[in-house]
């Protein structure tokens, strides 16, 4: 399948130029195409990579932990199921630094842990180099991933590509501006709280959340936990549905892993229909904010994809208690997670992630017994509600990135946030029920800056959500990029 790139969104910048080695503009299924025919050899895609690396890093910040020599050797021993319809043939890309890669330095954003070099790698590592991917590096993340604006204190703050002054989301922030920037043609990352999904609408790349069990990865102390997922980012739907090829599959060590469909995701891409039915709330029924300037934006886009074929009806599910049950979850998962970590080690934790830790401690058995029977009335309102829809249409996030210094923003045109996570409440309806998820490219805003609009697919729906998510992005002209970093007043 041959993508084309269409003009931006009427009345937007032009994107950025590019001037990085032409091998890093081709997308991941085209160079996996020319290392399966043995065009080119994973070397030239490794050297073209550290050339790129080394001219964008000081702008963006994205890869601060490279492993060219261990890339190099992997790449000298490749060996796998080369029939497999994910197989990556040698393709390097990114594992974001909450993922353990043997032999290199594996931080989790945390200061007590700069000197981590692990002995083994994390099951989603070890997935992806079995199915021929090649880690050149890994990817800036916040401290454990908690919060969605990426910085810490081992590597500092990773830029949005399409503006240096603002922020590139988060916790997968670095591996989105990577992507964006043409560092690397495919990126790892996780979702807990939009981790997949806010870096990849605020870098104009797709963020895919898959169902749990999908991609292994479950944290090692909560093997039954279901609200954060391992996924692929990329710059375009077909590449990331490559990627999803790669990551999913059976795992005998995970009690919640389930086998791959048999045909590859990357064929449901190729079959995207325009005629899909969209569900589309602005604001999921009054739960999210969401600025009167990401709406503008959006109901344009859906008036694109409308004309392309689509049925779009404003409407929305009832959500009832999803805020205060996502984040009992939340609580569950930090408290006994960071929170049973090494006192010496949490002595050094940022302030928001200490308060996501004292929040799950302070639970009582009441709160989690009433976050289970609400997340399951909650999946059966929804699940009802999209037998009449193809996706639930919403924003990723209800504001355009703000200042990289900022955490996170404190008010939504006037109207205050209560906390550092109440501006991702769209993000928080895939986690609670495990529908999967996606952020795909609608466009530029004037700016310049991308605008990304998130779907929800049906259970266990990703091959539909991604032929939907390869639909919306043909009617908006996607996929973007890849750009060189825009320093605005340089």
């Amino acid at each position: 399948m041959t993508e084309t790139v269409s003009p931006p969104s009427p009345g937007a910048k032009a994107s950025p130029a590019f001037s990085g080695p032409d091998l890093c503009a081709l997308s991941a299924h085209e160079a996996v195409s020319l290392l399966r025919r043995g065009e080119i050899a994973p070397d030239a895609l490794i050297a073209a990579a550290m050339t790129r690396i080394d001219q964008v890093e000081p702008a963006v910040n994205a890869l601060p932990t490279l492993c060219r020599a261990r890339a190099e050797a992997t790449a000298a021993a490749l060996d796998g199921p080369r029939d497999h319809p994910g197989w990556l043939a040698g393709l390097p890309l990114a594992i974001k630094d909450l993922a353990e890669v043997s032999g290199v330095r594996s931080t989790f954003g945390t200061r007590g842990m700069t000197a981590h070099v692990p002995e083994s790698s994390s099951p989603i590592v070890t997935r992806i180099e079995e199915r021929g991917g090649i880690v050149l590096a890994k990817s800036n993340t916040p401290e454990f991933g908690a919060g969605a604006n990426t910085f810490n204190d081992v590597f500092g703050f990773t830029r949005n590509p399409w503006d240096t002054t603002r922020n590139a989301g988060g916790s997968s922030g670095g591996a989105a501006a990577a992507l964006a920037t043409g560092e690397i043609w495919l990126a790892h990352g996780s979702d807990l709280a939009g981790s997949l999904r806010t870096p990849a609408a605020y870098c104009g790349v797709v963020g895919f959340r898959p169902s749990p069990g999908m991609v292994p990865g479950a944290p090692a102390h909560s093997r039954f936990h279901t609200e954060a997922v391992q996924g692929p980012m990329a710059r375009s739907v077909l590449d990331c549905a490559l990627f999803l090829d790669a990551m999913a599959g059976f795992d005998p060590a995970e009690p919640l892993s389930y086998p791959a469909p048999d045909a590859p995701y990357q064929e449901a891409v190729t079959r995207a229909d325009g005629r899909i039915r969209i569900a589309f709330s602005p604001d999921l029924d009054g739960l999210a904010p969401v600025s009167q300037e990401m709406e503008a934006h959006l109901r344009a886009a859906l008036s694109r994809i409308e004309a392309a074929g689509a049925t779009v009806e404003e409407t929305c599910p009832p959500l009832p208690d999803l805020d205060r049950t996502y984040r009992t979850l939340r609580g569950m998962l930090w408290a006994s997670g960071p929170g049973r970590a090494d006192p010496k080690l949490q002595r050094n934790f940022k302030q928001t992630l200490r308060e996501n830790i004292d929040y799950g401690r302070a639970l009582t058995i009441t709160d989690v017994l009433d976050a289970q029977q609400a997340r399951s009335r909650l999946f059966d309102f929804v699940q009802s509600f999209m037998t009449g829809f193809d996706v639930l249409a919403c924003p990723v996030v209800g504001l355009m990135p703000g200042p990289v210094e900022e955490e996170y923003p404190r008010e939504i045109d006037g109207l205050p946030l209560t906390d550092y996570i109440a501006w991702l409440r769209f993000s928080y309806l895939s986690p609670v029920t495990g529908l999967p998820s996606v952020s795909v490219p609608v466009g530029l805003s004037p700016e310049g800056l991308p605008v990304g609009l998130q779907l929800i697919g049906q259970p266990r729906g990703e091959a539909a959500l991604l032929a939907a998510a390869r639909a919306v992005e043909m009617a908006c002209g996607g996929p973007l990029g890849p750009i060189d970093p825009v320093t605005p007043g340089s």
